[in-house]
């Protein structure tokens, strides 16, 4: 078999396609793209592992198929299968306690990131607070800003 442009499309494609949906607020759009993703992620190593050849079965050691590249594909099958459970069990107790498949905007996370930006702040833990500094050089401790509190 030799690798054709339609399966280089094709994952082309699937990855595309999976990527869009994974950027989408809906659960189970994300779980679709992450199938398509998976998929993607077989028939590209299904590509890369080149033409087929005998099983790697008998006596003579040419023109056997290299069995790595299918003990991967095996590999991701298992791990986008229990990756779409897991997914699947976080739908249901989304739909079960909300009744919603949608992803809300957390108000207490935009705010957080607004006063950031104002500030000018990138990294919160590298970035050292001129307040927080005492005159001796020693951090001083004081309560955190209480609008940056989470909400409970």
């Amino acid at each position: 078999m030799t690798v054709t442009l339609v399966l280089v499309i094709a994952m082309a494609v699937l990855f595309s396609c999976g990527v869009y949906l994974l950027l989408e607020r809906s659960l189970t759009r994300m779980l679709l793209g992450f199938l398509l993703l998976g998929n993607a992620l077989n028939l590209l190593l299904l590509i890369m592992s080149g033409a087929a050849g005998n099983p790697p079965i008998g006596t003579s050691a040419e023109g056997i198929t290299d069995p790595l590249p299918q003990a991967f594909a095996l590999t991701a099958i298992v791990i986008t299968f229990a990756v779409s459970a897991f997914l699947l069990a976080l739908i249901h107790r989304s739909w079960t306690l909300s009744r919603a498949d949608e992803v809300e905007v957390d108000e207490a996370d935009v705010a957080i990131r607004r006063d950031r930006s104002a500030a000018g702040h990138d990294d919160p833990e590298t970035d050292t607070d001129p307040e927080s500094e005492s005159d001796d050089g020693h951090e001083r401790h004081h309560e955190p800003h209480p609008e940056r509190q989470e909400h409970r």
